[in-house]
């Protein structure tokens, strides 16, 4: 009897190790698919960089603050003029290299009444660090990036606005716990909380199975980044009294709609405090450029030209390098940097521009 009772002890401790050991290396294969896909650096294409000069009157002063962990961040203070009465502060985006891709917005609202901070977040552009290490990242950066304006003697005391776009969406929202005195805040294809944007991502790539995974990465990100990573963007709506407006397109295929707008207009729908503006075909990237402006699709037809003019296989790794000089050479060549430049959806940007002003009358 004793010698059953203790073969049935082995066998469970056995089996116990085996589901532990198990669970460890599902949790080490998690996180080592996170840090493939998030703990890169992310520096911007050159040859389809915006530039200060392809905007009439804009000046750009270069800042340098720290970060949690005394990295450099590269902060840049946009103006036209010296009527301002606010401040923007840019959130970007990941995986297009720093604050770049955002600089037509950051002249729009420059050139109509407000200074514009934007920086590069850790791991991107100008910015220190080997990698940007995680989601919640952008929230710290964030984070130090309001008090160092707010803290600024060279930047006026004025109140702060915060846009953001996909990562930058979900940032501008999670950071209002932490800076409830935002006046308003316009949040871009978004997300409710760190861990959406690897499930959402990564659905198309692992189906079903990044549900399995999602789990594990919460508590990655959460034993890495503490609250930065337990909070979401909806504790922050409930930790201040800030103006929010929320956009996202309906077929957005990079963040899922239900991860964030869905989710807002559910609670929110009858909160005077709440603007939404949803689409249905916009997509991710181009959610708030003019949907008539065809410039885009015009030059990405004559590259495709291009290519089918070479006299050699651009795909085969012997020719990895030579495509790769020769692409950065057609697009400095034949990219027209004032069509580029001016692709934002004008209208939607005077509702933008509303939206601010009625939060700081």
């Amino acid at each position: 009897m004793k010698k059953t009772k203790s073969k049935k002890k082995v066998v469970i401790i056995v089996l116990l190790s085996v589901i532990v050991l198990l669970l460890i290396g599902w949790w080490a294969f998690c996180v080592m698919m996170y840090n493939e896909n998030f703990n890169v650096r992310c520096d911007s294409y050159e040859p389809l960089m915006l530039r200060t000069e392809d905007f009439d009157l804009l000046e750009c002063k270069e800042y340098s603050f720290s970060s949690d962990n005394g990295q450099k961040l590269a902060g840049y203070l946009y103006s036209v003029g010296d009527n301002q009465h606010g401040i923007v502060v840019i959130a970007h985006g990941f995986g297009g290299g720093g604050h770049n891709s955002y600089m037509d917005v950051a002249n729009y609202f420059a050139s109509n009444g407000y200074y514009v901070f934007a920086y590069d977040v850790t791991g991107c552009d100008k910015s220190e660090g080997e990698g940007v290490g995680g989601v919640p990242q952008g929230v710290i950066d964030l984070d130090h990036a309001i008090s160092f304006v707010e803290d600024n003697n060279e930047i006026p005391e004025l109140p702060i606005m915060l846009f953001g776009h996909s990562w930058g969406g979900y940032c501008v929202c999670n950071v209002l716990n932490y800076h409830p005195e935002v006046k308003a805040v316009i949040e871009c294809s978004g997300f409710n909380s760190s861990s959406d944007m690897f499930e959402s991502g990564g659905k198309s790539q692992a189906g079903n199975v990044i549900y399995a995974m999602t789990p594990f990465i919460k508590i990655h990100e959460r034993f890495k980044y503490g609250k930065y990573a337990s909070n979401t963007a909806m504790d922050g709506f409930e930790n201040t009294d800030a103006s929010i407006l929320v956009l996202h397109s309906a077929d957005d295929n990079v963040i899922d709609i239900e991860y964030g707008y869905d989710k807002y207009y559910e609670k929110y729908k009858d909160d005077p405090r709440f603007t939404f503006i949803r689409f249905e075909d916009r997509g991710h990237n181009e959610v708030f450029n003019n949907p008539d402006n065809t410039y885009k699709d015009e030059f990405n037809a004559e590259f495709d030209k291009w290519l089918e003019s070479l006299d050699y296989d651009y795909k085969a790794e012997e020719n990895k390098e030579r495509f790769r000089e020769d692409k950065a050479k057609y697009i400095t060549e034949n990219l027209d940097h004032a069509k580029w430049s001016t692709r934002l959806d004008e209208e939607l940007f005077v509702q933008f521009l509303d939206f601010y002003n009625t939060a700081i009358k």
